[in-house]
C-alpha cells in the first residue's frame, strides 16, 4: 500500500463518471462497474446477493493486480472465480480507500 493517491486523478475520474454514469462515483459504485465488465455474462435484473458478488468480482480484480488473488478462472455462468494468494495487512478504514481509489484509477488507466 505504498502507491500515493492522487486527488486531482480522482476528481478527473469522478468527473467522467458522473459523465457516463449521470452521478459522482462511491468506490462502491465503481467495484460494481468494474465488476459487471469481468463478467462474461450479460445480467439484467440482479438479487442483493448478485450485486454483492459483483462488487466482490470488482474488488478481486483490483486486488489481483496487486497480488493478493490469483484469477482461476471463469465458470459456465461467466462468472470468474479468484483465490487468495497474499495476506493484506490489516489497515484502517481511512487508509483502505485511498488505496482503492489509486487502484481504480489505476485499473482505467489515469495517470
Amino acid at each position: 500500500m505504498k502507491e500515493q493517491f492522487s486527488k486531482v486523478l480522482w476528481a478527473k475520474y469522478k468527473e467522467d463518471f458522473k459523465q457516463q454514469y449521470g452521478e459522482h462515483p462511491s468506490v462502491i459504485s465503481t467495484l460494481f462497474v468494474i465488476g459487471l465488465g469481468e463478467i462474461e455474462q450479460e445480467l439484467t435484473e440482479l438479487t442483493k446477493e448478485q450485486k454483492q458478488e459483483v462488487i466482490h468480482v470488482g474488488l478481486c480484480t483490483l486486488l489481483e493486480n496487486q497480488g493478493f488473488y490469483e484469477r482461476l478462472g471463469v465458470d459456465e455462468d461467466g462468472w470468474p472465480h479468484f483465490e487468495v494468494t497474499a495476506k493484506a495487512e490489516t489497515v484502517d478504514i481511512e487508509k483502505q480507500e485511498p488505496f482503492l481509489r489509486q487502484q481504480i484509477l489505476n485499473y482505467f488507466n489515469y495517470e
